[in-house]
């Protein structure tokens, strides 16, 4: 973890997309100077489950996971966060501590805004108390759809959803039909919620149904409707 000059608020080009897009101009203002701003390698932990939240993270560039450790020692994966999302405010509304890790899963940059800020949004910015209202809103929801997954899809199903959902998260908007992205096996198999092997396996039959392409470490979809059509097989 690298601290630097944070980058200004009103220039992140994230930042419409962002929880802060609530924000107004003199807000802006006040959350830039109290910010800080760190850039984490890929691996490394932004903050640990666990701990004492101090602050909001909003993540400014790359790809940052959140996951939790099981009683057996591995992790399971529960949400993945792209530029211009904030993580780890459930803890910081509930003054609890973390109940989930949240780590680089690429090099990444996440601006860091101190817990007397944040709260003073919410005090004083209706706009960013709906917002945050309808992150947890959000949040519940899908907690509520992975569980009906997780406890009644195959683990196939699970695959194909989990690679749309990366699809959804990180897509660029270019108007690309193809969707590439490099994830490890074990961070795939982690999202799915199975045994590496078997995700391994699944991409291989996955490959040779020409749904789609691999190369290393990377993933290309070529036919994201044959995806769908898989993980709601059982709707």
């Amino acid at each position: 973890m690298i601290k630097f000059s944070a980058p200004d608020c009103q220039s992140c080009p994230t930042r419409k997309y962002s929880l802060l897009g609530t924000c107004k101009g003199h807000e802006l203002e006040d959350v830039s100077a109290s910010k800080s701003c760190f850039t984490f390698k890929k691996g490394q932990v932004i903050f640990h489950e666990g701990t004492r939240p101090s602050g909001l993270h909003c993540v400014s560039s790359g790809k940052v996971k959140v996951s939790k450790m099981g009683s057996d020692g591995k992790e399971q994966i529960v949400r993945l966060a792209k530029p211009g999302d904030v993580v780890g405010y459930r803890a910081l509304m509930a003054d609890s501590n973390y109940s989930a890790s949240a780590i680089a899963l690429d090099d990444a940059v996440v601006c860091f805004i101190p817990k007397s800020q944040f709260l003073e949004l919410i005090a004083t910015n209706n706009d960013f108390s709906s917002g945050l209202m309808r992150l947890f809103s959000r949040a519940l929801g899908e907690a509520e759809e992975r569980v009906v997954q997780m406890a009644y899809k195959p683990v196939r199903e699970r695959l194909a959803e989990a690679l749309l959902l990366l699809q959804k998260t990180y897509q660029q908007q270019d108007g690309e039909d193809k969707f590439t992205i490099s994830i490890s096996r074990e961070d795939l198999a982690s999202i799915v919620g199975t045994a590496k092997e078997t995700t391994i396996r699944l991409l291989s039959e996955f490959k040779d149904e020409q749904i789609i392409m691999t190369k290393g470490s990377s993933i290309t979809i070529l036919d994201s409707d044959k995806l769908f059509k898989i993980c709601h097989l059982y709707d």
